[in-house]
């Protein structure tokens, strides 16, 4: 991840704070009782599915280099587990995740060569999978938080809100989301068993897996002048899609960013989404194994277009690190419920079989130095239902409309 060298003194300028307050306060007396009143305390969130080198969140402290943080493995000893297994003929893999589960990282995972591979697809907005997306439920239970219309789960009558049990008669308890999205995937054409808790019901499925293309950023124009611009993932491409689209809307558009069920991807790409909506400055600060570094925004975004954030639980990772960005730098109002709270950095180490271990290696902090993994964001004005609808309204409220 790119980045200039940070000091723990830097922080956004007073300006952009006092105008997200004024903003949000103006939308509140303009709006009276839509919006519910502005919070700045958190509810301990446990984090979900999330994107690779979806940057992090920092703590206080700055580790001494090459100290590994509590609750994150140890890359040399990750290695090391590997080489040993690979000697012995044993396998790489198995030895390495052993040890990043021993660990308590959370986010570490291994990938042989060919599930590796699979993920890189994923940042290119392909796959070849069953069609549905997974994240860890309040109660820690796996469940399918969203399923693509038209895909191989959905002709199987997968829904979302489904808890994942079993995938081909293995139990998935105790597996971190990451290891069980690695089991849906296969080649295409192979079918995989999915058992499933629905009310209570067991339900079980078979489901052929398939290429699968989705499309990152979806753009709708709704007939008062809002522009709903929808980012699905952050996956390669997305964030110069977001800026197209901010630039082809027209003059006096408002536009609804919607983040909901956005689960992350690459810091990069939400990077460059955050700059369509802003002229340069900081957008988030993170520590890769104690050193501190920033990401800006470029030059040269639309700074006047009136903005709302959509967000939800399903808001992860580096679609947070967009919306504490915006919200941060008064440029937006979020709208939604609280979201997620996924902020640490996992990076890849290639093992001694070809194998990769993706292993957490630090942490970030919104412009103002909010930490929000395990946290999340609390938006502006929260809506559970009718959440376009208030976000238009909060848009009628900055003038947008008749």
């Amino acid at each position: 991840m790119p980045g200039r060298p940070v000091s723990s003194s830097l922080c956004p300028r007073p300006r952009d704070l006092r105008r997200g307050a004024a903003l949000t306060l103006a939308l509140l007396g303009a709006l009276g009782g839509l919006g519910s009143a502005v919070g700045s305390g958190y509810r301990p969130g446990d984090p979900g599915a999330g994107g690779r080198a979806s940057a992090a969140l920092a703590r206080t402290e700055t580790p001494a280099p090459g100290a590994t943080r509590p609750g994150t493995a140890d890359r040399d000893a990750v290695a090391r587990a590997a080489a040993e297994a690979v000697a012995e003929g044993k396998s790489a893999k198995n030895a390495a995740q052993d040890v990043v589960s021993r660990s308590g990282d959370r986010w570490g995972v291994v990938y042989d060569q060919g599930e590796y591979a699979s993920f890189e697809d994923d940042l290119d907005g392909r796959y070849t999978g069953v069609g549905l997306w997974a994240e860890r439920a309040p109660d820690g239970r796996i469940q399918v938080s969203r399923v693509q219309p038209g895909g191989p789960a959905a002709l199987a009558g997968l829904r979302a809100g489904d808890r994942l049990t079993r995938v081909d008669d293995a139990p998935v308890t105790g597996l971190a989301v990451a290891q069980v999205v690695a089991r849906l995937r296969g080649g295409a054409g192979t079918a995989v068993t999915l058992e499933v808790e629905r009310a209570g019901a067991a339900l079980t499925a078979t489901v052929r897996r398939a290429r699968v293309n989705t499309e990152a950023v979806t753009v709708r124009q709704l007939a008062e002048g809002v522009v709903v611009i929808k980012v699905a993932s952050f996956t390669r491409g997305s964030g110069e899609r977001v800026r197209e689209a901010v630039r082809a809307a027209p003059s006096g558009a408002g536009v609804l960013l919607d983040l909901r069920g956005n689960p992350g991807g690459l810091v990069t790409e939400a990077v460059t989404a955050a700059s369509a909506f802003l002229d340069g400055g900081l957008v988030a600060t993170y520590d890769v194994r104690g050193a501190q570094r920033a990401l800006y925004a470029d030059r040269g975004g639309d700074t006047a277009r009136p903005l709302v954030a959509l967000v939800d639980g399903g808001t992860m990772s580096a679609a947070e690190l967009v919306t504490g960005a915006l919200q941060d730098r008064g440029r937006a109002v979020t709208v939604g419920s609280h979201t997620f709270g996924k902020g640490s950095v996992q990076m890849p180490t290639e093992l001694a079989d070809g194998s990769v271990a993706e292993l957490t290696v630090g942490t970030y902090r919104t412009p103002a130095g909010r930490s929000l993994d395990g946290r999340g964001i609390v938006p502006d004005l929260t809506a559970d239902e009718r959440v376009e609808e208030r976000a238009r309204q909060v848009l009628g409220g900055l003038g947008v409309g008749p």
